[in-house]
């Protein structure tokens, strides 16, 4: 106990320091936190059901189906387990805090288990904690920017690791709770899914005892965690049209090598598992779980450099290198970690708790970096704005009760983040809050978001809603651009028809807009701007109608008498809309903007539109739950045979 519990205070007091000084004093809003909040506004409101449509962003869309779903869960889940005493936004809170403290948590008992020492595994589960390096799981982009998916897959890689230590030592049965935490993994981020998939592999190859029974335990396992992800992975396979992929990133491998190449960090976490690996192999083969380790590094090293020169440039950018960077950067800080004891055994002077204070020195002294620290030690005073201040400083409290007044349509954002400073760069700090518009006014939203991988987001950033990457930050579009045309070069007879077809009753612009929108200022469709604090607020002269609510995932509309034929209904398509007239399903199609359409004969009958699971969500679900029910009697059996032999050995 001596060896693990003070390393592991040592951790858990400065994490709840540097916590207490990041998170604390209000809901965070920088960068990307307000969308991640709305999505756990979404699974509150509407159910886990990651098909469920939100109307709220894009013409609506199933946000919990096209963006893993696991850290909205996660936040729905404590917000329901309190009852309610705990809000959406403490929810919020709660989640991040996890998110914060997990990697390094996670990773301190990993290695704990596998070195035998909480003052070893220290340094590792240190680095894991505050590392940024450009990782979208670190602490800059995974948790100040708002990446929190991202860095809650992440954290959960070492646990997945811990689940498997000791089936990787000896001979067992499957580890069956690897299957779980897999599709854990999975729907927080499949990012790190072929990270967790490789821990497994590598532990059936290196694993003691019979290879062909490893591997189809392992086989086994990994079903498992695909079976219970299923419910979510394999309708968004299907449809995965749906969802644009966010290729924003610099995954070439040029950029791959300048935000890993340049850090005395990462070279000395490389140098000391090369170390640590050539002293294995001197000594013999090595123990099973250093050699599984050991191959865990060039295993995602392989898995970045094949995607970034073969996938890339075949097109499949599901998968990002820059974002499979991060598990190889936690595979080094396992890989690094073996080195750990070595230097024990090899100084006697030192011992484990020596050697583990000087490996923490050593990586607090490389923990700089450019353009993010490698590790991120203390939060930056003001990086970190709040709700209140945010709300307050950029007066979208006022311009939310205009809105709320405005006429019936949706709003119309030309920018999708408000700038928290006065520098003209895209990439100056700013918040995308203007995303809680739906939340705050009851009205739907077009941009005023992060980038989004709807398809209706790819029309408003490229002109067309293709299902083609998204290559450039929506941030890089503001001001700019609207339907992939410069913003000056759109004439009010254009923009008047994609108003009408989106529904837009309501344009909010920026100081920074002014003078530069033609398409509005000479438009006659809209009344002459308000001003509302920094914004300038456009609003249509009539309203624009759009299909009420009419129950869960159901809403109707009236066409006119003389309306017949395809017509729009003012929704964005999407495969699982069902509309029916009179007990009558009507035939749905999507049109060439990406939006629903449906055909119908002449009168003025209510359609009733919904959107309901098909025949692949149902599968998914009924696969997740036979997963579920196989782990359930797998584990009750593993139990039954362990009380059969206890109670054999004491009538023994």
């Amino acid at each position: 106990m001596s060896r693990v519990l003070p390393p592991a205070l040592l951790l858990l007091i400065y994490a709840v320091l540097f916590g207490r000084a990041a998170l604390g004093g209000g809901l965070p809003v920088f960068d990307d936190h307000p969308g991640q909040i709305y999505r756990l506004y979404h699974a509150v409101a509407l159910g886990w059901a990651p098909w469920r449509m939100n109307p709220g962003w894009w013409a609506g869309y199933a946000e919990l189906q096209y963006y893993p779903p696991g850290a909205a869960w996660l936040g729905a889940a404590i917000h329901g387990a309190s009852l309610g005493a705990l809000g959406v936004p403490q929810a919020y809170e709660a989640v991040l805090w996890i998110a914060w403290m997990l990697p390094g948590l996670t990773t301190y008992a990993f290695l704990t288990r596998v070195l035998g020492s909480g003052w070893l595994a220290l340094p590792g589960a240190f680095v894991a904690l505050t590392l940024s390096a450009g990782s979208r799981s670190g602490v800059e982009e995974g948790l100040r920017w708002g990446l929190i998916a991202a860095r809650l897959g992440w954290g959960l890689l070492p646990l997945v690791g811990l689940s498997l230590v000791g089936w990787v030592e000896a001979p067992r049965r499957a580890p069956l709770l690897a299957g779980p935490l897999i599709a854990a993994v999975i729907l927080l981020h499949p990012a790190h899914a072929p990270a967790a998939l490789a821990l497994l592999i590598l532990g059936a190859c290196f694993g003691a005892g019979d290879r062909r029974r490893r591997v189809t335990q392992a086989g086994a396992v990994a079903a498992l965690g695909l079976g219970l992800s299923a419910i979510w992975l394999l309708p968004l396979l299907v449809h995965l049209r749906m969802a644009l992929p966010l290729a924003w990133g610099d995954s070439s491998p040029l950029g791959l090598l300048r935000q890993l190449g340049p850090r005395p960090l990462i070279i000395v976490l490389a140098l000391a598992q090369v170390g640590a690996w050539i002293s294995m192999r001197r000594a013999g083969a090595g123990a099973p779980t250093d050699r599984w380790l050991h191959a865990f590094t060039p295993a995602m090293a392989v898995t970045v450099a094949l995607d970034a020169l073969v996938a890339a440039p075949l097109g499949l950018l599901w998968l990002p290198a820059d974002r499979l960077a991060d598990s190889l950067l936690l595979a080094l800080v396992l890989g690094a970690s073996l080195a750990a004891p070595l230097v024990a055994a090899r100084s006697p002077l030192l011992g484990p708790v020596r050697t583990g204070i000087a490996c923490l020195g050593a990586a607090v002294l490389l923990s700089a970096g450019s353009p993010e620290p490698a590790l991120t030690l203390w939060p930056t005073r003001g990086q970190w704005p709040k709700y209140e201040e945010v709300v307050r400083g950029t007066r979208m409290d006022a311009l939310w009760q205009a809105l709320s007044k405005a006429p019936p349509g949706r709003v119309l954002f030309l920018r999708s983040a408000i700038a928290l400073d006065y520098r003209t760069e895209w990439w100056r700090p700013h918040s995308h809050i203007s995303g809680l518009t739906p939340v705050e006014t009851g009205r739907g939203i077009l941009n005023g978001t992060f980038t989004h991988p709807s398809p209706i987001a790819g029309l408003f950033y490229t002109g067309s809603a293709d299902p083609k990457p998204i290559s450039t930050l929506v941030e890089e579009r503001d001001g700019a651009t609207l339907f992939g045309r410069p913003l000056e070069s759109l004439s009010p007879v254009e923009f008047s028809r994609w108003a009408e077809r989106f529904g837009i009753s309501a344009v909010v612009s920026t100081e920074e807009d002014r003078g530069r929108l033609p398409f509005l200022d000479s438009n006659g469709d809209f009344e002459p701007p308000r001003t509302v604090g920094p914004f300038s607020l456009y609003l249509t002269r009539v309203p624009r109608l759009l299909p009420k609510p009419a129950g869960l995932q159901a809403w109707s509309l009236t066409p006119g008498r003389e309306e017949r034929g395809w017509i729009p209904v003012g929704f964005a398509y999407s495969p699982l809309w069902r509309a029916v007239r009179a007990g009558v399903r009507l035939p749905t199609r999507r049109d060439s903007t990406g939006m629903l359409e449906i055909e119908t004969p002449a009168g003025a009958a209510e359609i009733i539109l919904s959107h309901s699971p098909g025949t692949t969500e149902r599968a998914g679900t009924i696969l997740t739950a036979a997963a579920a029910i196989l782990l359930a009697v797998g584990l009750v059996r593993r139990r039954g045979g362990r009380i059969s032999g206890g109670t054999a050995q004491a009538m023994d």
